[in-house]
């Protein structure tokens, strides 16, 4: 089954070259030799490899904010994926993904390939699930790499520097690799200098034992020296995927430990450990035993109709603009644009917000999270496009409220007025 044909095809093609000048220009506000210019330049760099084996916003909130429904025509960024093909369970028509980085389009492509013909769930679930098991690379090499495109099977088949191929990572646990993977495994390391071991949170049997692991053991590292000195610095956090003027809205008027110690409050004790696989995520560094909750996607009682509907989804390597700019007038029904929008420049936020606005269908729904709690949109993007925009405050309060990864500062849904 051919899964890496898409409509796509008047957007640029472009190569690795391309696909990192797209990258450099994402990130670059600042002239290359200078203080920020260098920094930019150095997390666009790392963010051309894998960043994130798992997506980090919570894909049920998605679902209740977007209302998806049968027929729908929805584009999403891409990121590692799991959100995108959750969304299918509503019965859309299409869902289109995009990503500036290359590595995320083969993650998302062998992805869709491993739904669609791996043998059953059990061996869907030992290779995103579990991601630790040798078997992985035989059902690898008998059943994935058949159905995927040959950029994509290069880049799982290319070596890293330690000398082993890149699919490897799913039979050494998938959820240590990738820029954020290492990033946890830091923080973990950090804690363990302190004597702290993060995985005892997920000892806890109620919220109070979680509250309890927080406050004793997880929120004095934060007024640590070296976590707050590291903290204060704009590079420590390209690990989470946060560039240099990400970072600057994060922070605010205060110091980054305060803000990370407040988020990942939320994340330890915000929800029952028992629903929050993101918590199992940053303190597991997994999914967990087989009780342990997972994302929608891989659920046993979704796989069924996943892959009954999986050839309905792609994945190009573009900007969320640049897709948007190739299709007909009011053809798209729901967009989802995650966190991208800190990244962008005044005049990047209007042309994407034109195609939005030019491609909505009626009754179109926008999502995306920010690293602050404001809505980024107002002042910046212009009048006469906004106001063909309701900004639904409350709602995205409350779903802010319910989103267990926690890690945002604000979630926001914007529905079309026509």
């Amino acid at each position: 089954m051919d899964l890496i044909a898409t409509e796509a095809q008047t957007l640029p093609a472009g190569g690795a070259a391309d696909a990192g000048r797209r990258l450099q220009h994402a990130v670059r506000r600042n002239r290359l030799f200078s203080r920020s210019g260098l920094a930019e330049y150095a997390f666009a760099r790392l963010f051309h490899g894998l960043v994130y084996a798992q997506i980090w916003e919570d894909p049920d909130v998605d679902m209740e904010a977007l209302r998806i429904e049968p027929g729908h025509h929805v584009v999403t960024i891409a990121s590692g994926g799991c959100n995108a093909l959750s969304y299918l369970l509503a019965d859309p028509a299409r869902v289109e993904a995009v990503d500036l980085n290359p590595a995320h389009i083969a993650f998302n492509r062998l992805k869709l390939a491993a739904l669609a013909n791996l043998p059953d769930y059990d061996s869907f679930h030992r290779f995103y699930g579990r991601a630790d098991d040798r078997a992985n690379l035989d059902a690898y090499e008998r059943y994935i790499r058949p159905a995927l495109d040959e950029t994509s099977r290069d880049y799982w088949e290319r070596r890293s520097a330690s000398g082993r191929r890149r699919i490897s990572m799913f039979s050494r646990n998938l959820y240590r690799h990738g820029l954020l993977g290492r990033f946890i495994g830091l923080g973990h390391g950090v804690a363990r200098l302190y004597g702290v071991d993060p995985r005892r949170l997920l000892e806890a049997r109620s919220l109070d034992e979680q509250r309890c692991f927080f406050k004793t053991a997880l929120a004095p590292l934060f007024e640590k020296r070296l976590v707050r000195w590291a903290t204060g610095q704009r590079s420590s956090l390209f690990g989470l995927g946060i560039p240099p003027q990400q970072y600057d809205a994060l922070a605010g008027d205060g110091h980054m430990a305060a803000v990370l110690r407040e988020r990942l409050e939320k994340l330890a004790c915000g929800f029952p450990l028992s629903e929050n696989y993101f918590a199992w995520q940053a303190f597991g560094r997994g999914y967990g035993e087989v009780d342990a909750p997972l994302p929608p996607y891989l659920s046993r009682q979704n796989f069924e109709v996943l892959r009954e509907r999986v050839g309905r989804a792609s994945v190009v390597n573009a900007s969320i603009t640049e897709l948007l700019a190739a299709k007909p007038a009011a053809s798209i029904d729901r967009v989802v644009l995650l966190d991208a929008q800190d990244w962008m420049t005044d005049g990047q936020l209007n042309a994407l917000w034109r195609e939005i606005t030019r491609t909505a269908r009626p009754g179109a729904r926008v999502i995306f999270r920010t690293a602050a709690p404001e809505n980024l949109l107002p002042g910046r993007v212009d009048d006469t496009i906004l106001d063909r925009w309701e900004y639904r405050r409350d709602a995205s309060l409350a779903l802010h409220e319910k989103d267990r990864s926690s890690i945002y500062g604000g979630f926001h849904l914007h529905g079309f007025r026509g």
